[in-house]
């Protein structure tokens, strides 16, 4: 039933419709790394290598601008800013890239609905977030983008960037999981020191699910702009919070609506200070996004995959869990549960990361580890069940 839910919404966990129209595309010179890998074609080294990356805030936008009108809270909007940057680089910095970034930005408003207060939160954000990364030793430059009034096409707003590294090629991170890695997980919850306040976790993943199981009816009604008009009806806004239920985290109340639109914890200062002494002791890394804690197997050759010491589930996964009925296998597909980056490593190295990350303020732990075997496939043991991908 929920892999019907997801298709009747028109989203799929598994995004298999678009792996499967990409399928014949190139897979770059390290088929295994996490993002396309190219030859230098702006210097023209054989010792460099090129990456480029292209993502958005997906359907975050449609849950933020309902936000913003039942509340006036403009700030939402910068956290869509960070979703659509880290979507891009976390993904780069699996393998290896976490410096000297170029971005660009594609913006597509419905000027009707999107109004220029909002437009300047937006385009001011990613200058925000360029400075606190400078302040950790990420430099990232804004090469300018694109802003369009698209309503014909374009409910309410799309933010979306583009991302260009280059860097050496013996620096690159190539996934090479093997048995007798040791796997460990580094939360998307809480407060690390680069962040303001507390994150529930959500990422830029399962959006479309999480707003429509949590959030009431009255949305269908008062905002139809923020939801595909073919989807049934049944399916829309099907929860029954409003935006502005508070929620009970770490002994503080936090609106439900502002827990699911955390913005994206970036790893980029976390990855940035591990490679300084440990990028040679990395076998892989992945990013939690589409597929979620099944995301590694698109990177593994046969073995299996144990995750058996997860983090417990954060209020907002248990949340989105209570109000949807979810079955907890789908969940783990869904949503990243807890922890959206893995590295996979030995053990005597695995507890200089989790110092690393402490220092940080971020949770870690080693959740899993890889075995031997003769197929490719993936074993969750939670406190709900054991689950076999």
């Amino acid at each position: 039933m929920d892999a019907e839910k997801y298709s009747k919404r028109g989203v799929s966990a598994s995004k298999s419709e678009i792996h499967q129209a990409i399928a014949k595309m190139d897979k770059g010179l390290f088929p295994k790394a996490f993002c396309k890998i190219l030859p230098d074609i702006t210097g023209g080294s054989d010792d460099y290598v090129n990456i480029m990356h292209a993502d958005t805030a997906g359907t975050k936008t449609s849950l933020a601008y309902i936000y913003w009108k039942e509340t006036g809270d403009l700030s939402v909007w910068k956290g869509i800013v960070q979703d659509a940057l880290v979507m891009n680089l976390d993904d780069m910095a699996c393998v290896g890239c976490t410096d000297q970034i170029i971005i660009s930005s594609t913006i597509g408003r419905n000027k009707h609905l999107i109004t220029k207060e909002v437009l300047e939160v937006i385009l001011d954000a990613a200058t925000d977030f360029i400075h606190k990364m400078k302040l950790h030793g990420v430099h990232i430059y804004h090469s300018g983008g694109e802003t369009a009034d698209v309503g014909d096409i374009v409910r309410t707003i799309d933010v979306g960037f583009t991302a260009f590294g280059r860097m050496r090629k013996e620096d690159l991170i190539i996934n090479n999981i093997r048995p007798g890695n040791v796997i460990v997980g580094f939360a998307s919850f809480g407060q690390a020191v680069y962040e303001d306040f507390y994150n529930g976790g959500m990422g830029s993943n399962g959006l479309t699910s999480a707003r429509h199981d949590v959030f009431s009816k009255t949305y269908m009604e008062k905002y139809p702009e923020s939801f595909d008009q073919n989807t049934d009806k049944e399916y829309i806004y099907a929860g029954s919070k409003k935006l502005t239920d508070t929620i009970l985290v770490d002994r503080q109340e936090i609106a439900a609506g502002k827990l699911v639109l955390s913005p994206t914890r970036t790893y980029l200062p976390l990855l940035n200070k591990i490679f300084q002494k440990h990028r040679k002791d990395i076998h892989g890394i992945i990013h939690n996004t589409g597929g979620a804690q099944t995301k590694v197997m698109k990177f593994v050759e046969p073995c299996t995959i144990i995750k058996d010491n997860l983090f417990p589930v954060p209020p907002l996964f248990q949340l989105i869990q209570d109000e949807s009925g979810t079955e907890w296998n789908e969940m783990y597909k869904v949503f990243n549960m807890g922890h959206r980056l893995e590295i996979y490593t030995d053990s005597k190295m695995a507890e200089e990361l989790i110092q690393i990350a402490s220092e940080m303020h971020i949770d870690s732990r080693i959740i899993g580890r890889v075995e031997q075997s003769i197929d490719a496939r993936l074993i969750i043991s939670s406190e709900y069940g054991r689950f076999e991908y």
